[in-house]
């Protein structure tokens, strides 16, 4: 019964992993087709007459888009590293005045929806200048970790009061115990928030569309919509686009998977 219900798992899973794979592999297939084939019926997984041609005319459009988009990126997770970790350090070990109630506060902050400040937010970017600039893509998000300080805080409570103390005995400061014992104790939370960031600044569509106007600004999603034309769209060059985007994802996944499911289920053990 044990090999039955075991094999049978295998089997369910096999049937989901070929369901959520299909778009993905016709995606790759269509990226190399010709334009004209690409929506042939039925539809082929494997091109017989690969186009490579395509990815020399994508690499020829978007270059200044995918470095914009590695940019922002980049400056989104480090930020929101050190900021959401000395924050989640301070909310988990320092002592002050009003500290659980200044946490409280921060949480509930998470759920005024953001469109409700979007207005707001965008008055106040232009007056300072900031519209048609790149700092409205990162900064607000870097000030403002707050989930991912939840999750600093959760993991620093897991984190042996020993060792803090030993630090203590060494004559360590406070911020030598954050940044050489507590920090290095963390990696499984800051690799599940620096992929949690990633992916978030890397498919943002919505802010670029609000906040730039310049076309050597703007990111990568942008330019796949612009790919989408009023009455035609290139199919085959949307694909190998959309491929291109996926790829750093699939790589940043492959990267920190080993810390990343110990990151999400570490981060509740203690509240």
């Amino acid at each position: 019964m044990r090999l039955v219900s075991k094999t049978s798992q295998y089997v369910v899973m096999s049937l989901f992993a070929i369901v959520f794979l299909a778009p993905l592999v016709w995606m790759i297939s269509a990226s190399l087709r010709p334009e004209a084939k690409v929506l042939s019926v039925p539809p082929k997984f494997l091109p017989s007459d690969a186009q490579w041609d395509n990815y020399r005319q994508v690499f020829e459009l978007i270059p200044v888009f995918l470095w914009n988009s590695v940019k922002l990126a980049g400056l989104n997770v480090i930020g929101i590293l050190i900021v959401a970790s000395m924050a989640g350090y301070a909310f988990a070990r320092l002592r002050f005045a009003g500290r659980d109630a200044a946490f409280m506060v921060l949480l509930a902050t998470s759920i005024i929806p953001g469109i409700a400040y979007l207005i707001p937010q965008y008055i106040v970017f232009r007056q300072i200048g900031w519209v048609d600039t790149q700092y409205p893509l990162w900064v607000p998000k870097v000030l403002t970790p707050v989930f991912a300080t939840f999750l600093m805080r959760q993991s620093f409570l897991t984190v042996p009061q020993e060792l803090e103390d030993a630090g203590k005995i060494d004559g360590a400061s406070t911020f030598g115990i954050y940044w050489r014992i507590m920090l290095p104790q963390t990696k499984p939370a800051l690799a599940a928030i620096g992929v949690f960031t990633f992916l978030e600044s890397w498919n943002d569509l919505f802010g670029p569309l609000i906040y730039i106007n310049s076309e050597n600004l703007q990111t990568l999603p942008v330019a796949l919509a612009q790919f989408q034309g009023e009455y035609f769209t290139q199919i085959s060059l949307l694909m190998c686009g959309a491929t291109v985007s996926v790829v750093p994802v699939i790589a940043v996944f492959l990267f920190a998977q080993r810390y990343f499911i110990q990151g999400i289920t570490m981060t509740g053990m203690k509240g």
